[in-house]
């Protein structure tokens, strides 16, 4: 295995992948995607930084000398893209029990800003095991916006904001954005700020989801456009309990369309790859899975998540 036939497939790569994102204004973008079964990585480029992850083995630990390896690959990472090593940050992802999904690394790294489409993100390559912007849901952000316009709009698990951030410049009316971490509500916080979006008008508010649904039932709420992306597992003190999407969906698809104006649309999307979605399980959506369409052309790998579009019909 040796790194220089990495080294090479990253500079190819890059070298197509840099053209087409600056045709696209993107400055974040996969450039290696286990391309090469024998190098289990991921390469992310973030502006002029670099965020490369080792995906954990399935024939569990790895041998001795593995360390040695790991540090020349991260080294012919940084020399295909062209970037100092310090540039280029290296993880190890393991595979994610309940709440594990953002949880922090035990360091502090540094915030930076990166722009997608016109838009901008506060992200940090270091500080947790994901950076604060999914790029795998850059085609959905852009699907969301393109039916914002007048809308009042949902997201549910709203991370640091991205969605919002899109349905705003999409022209949506309102928003209201709901996430239980206090962590990743100011982290969209500073997003909505980065963008100018308008707090008056697009509300962050901390709670369960599954809570939130129910009361914002009861009040009567309404909205016309939401967003439902959950972790596949999740675990909080602030929780009633431990979230699995495959488990929980029928109830969180349930509490969105009673939530959603007649003909108001949900996006919602998973990255647990067993998951399997019965259409009896939505009654009163009419949906189609479209994730053939919401994979970003430069993911390899095709299985990165599944997504629905569902419309609400009664």
């Amino acid at each position: 295995m040796d790194p220089a036939e990495f080294a090479n497939r990253v500079a190819k790569n890059a070298r197509h992948f840099a053209k087409w994102a600056r045709r696209r204004g993107i400055e974040c973008y996969r450039v290696y995607d286990r391309d090469v079964p024998a190098f289990a990585f991921a390469l992310d480029v973030y502006g002029d930084r670099a965020h490369l992850q080792e995906y954990a083995r399935a024939a569990g630990a790895p041998g001795p000398g593995h360390e040695r390896w790991l540090a020349e690959v991260h080294r012919a990472a940084a020399q295909a893209l062209g970037l100092a090593p310090e540039r280029v940050v290296l993880k190890r992802r393991a595979r994610r029990r309940a709440g594990e999904q953002h949880e922090k690394t035990g360091r502090r790294g540094e915030d930076f800003v990166v722009g997608e489409g016109g838009h901008r993100f506060w992200v940090n390559l270091e500080a947790y095991l994901d950076t604060g912007l999914f790029l795998d849901h850059r085609v959905t952000r852009a699907m969301v916006a393109s039916e914002a316009a007048g809308k009042r709009f949902l997201n549910l698990f709203s991370y640091t904001g991205s969605f919002t951030v899109y349905a705003a410049s999409g022209g949506a009316a309102s928003s209201v954005s709901v996430d239980l971490s206090n962590t990743y509500l100011d982290w969209a916080r500073r997003n909505f700020e980065l963008n100018g979006l308008d707090a008056r008008r697009h509300v962050l508010e901390r709670a369960d989801v599954l809570r939130w649904l129910a009361a914002a039932s009861t009040a009567g709420r309404r909205f016309d456009l939401a967003v439902l992306d959950p972790p596949a597992f999740s675990a909080s003190k602030a929780m009633a309990g431990v979230l699995d999407v495959q488990r929980d969906y029928p109830e969180l698809l349930a509490g969105c369309r009673e939530l959603l104006a007649p003909g108001g649309v949900l996006y919602f999307s998973t990255n647990l790859r067993t998951f399997r979605l019965d259409p009896a399980a939505a009654p009163g959506l009419a949906g189609e899975e479209i994730t053939a369409r919401t994979v970003p052309e430069d993911f390899r790998n095709r299985r990165i998540h599944r997504s629905w579009r569902f419309v609400r019909v009664s």
